[in-house]
């Protein structure tokens, strides 16, 4: 009789047991599939900063009629970033001209 409590004690330990890995494991999958959707989201929201912040240098500076070297410093550093981050080549010609441009107002 011993033996009989003995076994169905242990399959009812081993289901628990079964049904908490199971439980812990949906949970897991759930949180790695928000984790990944924000991810995603916040990839795309700073290559978009990344691409807006290009496009507003690009502008300030064509209104200038020059691009100062810590902007063209800086408007580097932001490409390679955009790039890193899978950005495409939409802001490449942007970037090419702001280095083109002369550094102050009254050069080239």
């Amino acid at each position: 009789m011993m033996e009989i409590i003995i076994y169905a004690l242990r399959n009812y330990i081993t289901y628990v047991l079964l049904s908490i890995c199971g439980v812990i494991c949906v949970f897991l999958r759930k949180s790695i599939k928000e984790m990944k959707k924000r991810n995603s989201l916040l990839h795309q929201s700073v290559n978009a900063i990344l691409r807006n912040d290009i496009i507003a240098m690009y502008n300030e500076c064509v209104k200038k009629g020059y691009c100062p070297i810590y902007v063209k410093e800086n408007v580097k550093s932001l490409s390679r970033l955009y790039h890193d981050l899978g950005g495409n080549g939409v802001s490449d010609k942007l970037v090419q001209e702001l280095l083109e441009m002369p550094s102050s107002k009254g050069a080239g």
